[in-house]
């Protein structure tokens, strides 16, 4: 089966292109700073990072297009079929850390991956996602989210959001911590089943979904009163983002285990964060109530 790289390839540098133009007007103060970059392997890309906004602290959206002779150990380790065989992987991944912890954190990230063989069919899918990580909870921001991903998804099938949403609870659990990242959203990967033009659809939807998902959560948020507890609590819980991201993510494994640029598999870490020793929220508080947040809920029968 034929895979058009290129086509794929010019999806994700427009949509870096789109979703920085958006997160920009949405700060109305700073720009994204692009750093071009080359792997001594084979490939590059293109990180940019907007720091010191009026609305985001930090924001990062990284398009990569990098290739290899052999695969890492983390990639063989899921696909033992991959073991011999060079490889291609490119995708676009973004985190944004507002100021305001009324504005949630969120990550997104689409990508296409293929590896080949002489006389082999090659090996491809596509993957991606993206994921709420609220410190303040609204109800009707978390219904907003959900309803824009299952849109996303209704065209390929009625249990394609069920499944993706399973998914990604399922995969942005923090086992140590017992609890999930945030409030969910979608995760898909290994996607093949649907031949080559319905895999890539799925994830151009999945990508184009992104904007419209954050954006309405951002103005409504962004200029919400909060004082330096609620920014403590927010530094708190930024520490749960970066235990996942080192202990379980494996994208960042892949990055790094594949020679990738360090920076820019790094940038989502968010640019101050704190860990406290046996922190308890005030029962009742605000801060309480996120932990009932911090579990697979099916959020669209229980909020619409």
């Amino acid at each position: 089966m034929s895979v058009d790289i290129a086509a794929v390839k010019a999806f994700l540098t427009a949509l870096q292109d789109r979703i920085c133009q958006q997160l920009e007007q949405l700060d109305g103060e700073a720009r994204f700073q692009a750093d071009q970059w080359q792997r001594a392997e084979g490939g590059g890309g293109e990180s940019r990072v907007l720091t010191g906004g009026r609305v985001f602290e930090q924001a990062g959206v990284n398009f990569s297009h990098v290739q290899g002779q052999q695969m890492p150990a983390s990639a063989t380790a899921h696909r033992p079929e991959l073991a011999g065989r060079s490889f291609e992987a490119m995708g676009v991944s973004l985190v944004i850390h507002p100021h305001n912890p009324y504005v949630p954190t969120t990550h997104a990230n689409v990508r296409f991956f293929v590896a080949e063989k002489p006389g082999c069919e090659p090996v491809w899918w596509f993957g991606g996602g993206f994921d709420l990580t609220p410190y303040y909870p609204f109800d009707e921001d978390i219904l907003h989210w959900h309803q824009v991903a299952k849109a996303q998804c209704q065209p390929f099938g009625e249990q394609v959001y069920a499944d993706y949403k399973k998914w990604c609870d399922e995969y942005f659990y923090l086992k140590h911590r017992e609890e999930t990242r945030g409030v969910g959203g979608l995760f898909f990967d290994d996607l093949n089943q649907l031949g080559f033009e319905d895999s890539f659809a799925l994830m151009r939807a999945v990508g184009e979904g992104f904007l419209p998902a954050y954006t309405p959560i951002v103005e409504r948020r962004w200029q919400h009163p909060y004082g330096e507890q609620e920014r403590q609590f927010q530094l708190y819980r930024r520490g749960r983002y970066v235990e996942f991201n080192l202990v379980y993510d494996r994208g960042t494994l892949f990055g790094l285990q594949s020679g990738g640029r360090t920076e820019s598999i790094l940038m989502s870490m968010p640019p101050l964060v704190r860990w406290q020793y046996q922190y308890q929220p005030e029962p009742g508080s605000a801060e309480a109530r996120l932990y009932d947040y911090l579990r697979p809920r099916d959020w669209l029968a229980e909020l619409a």
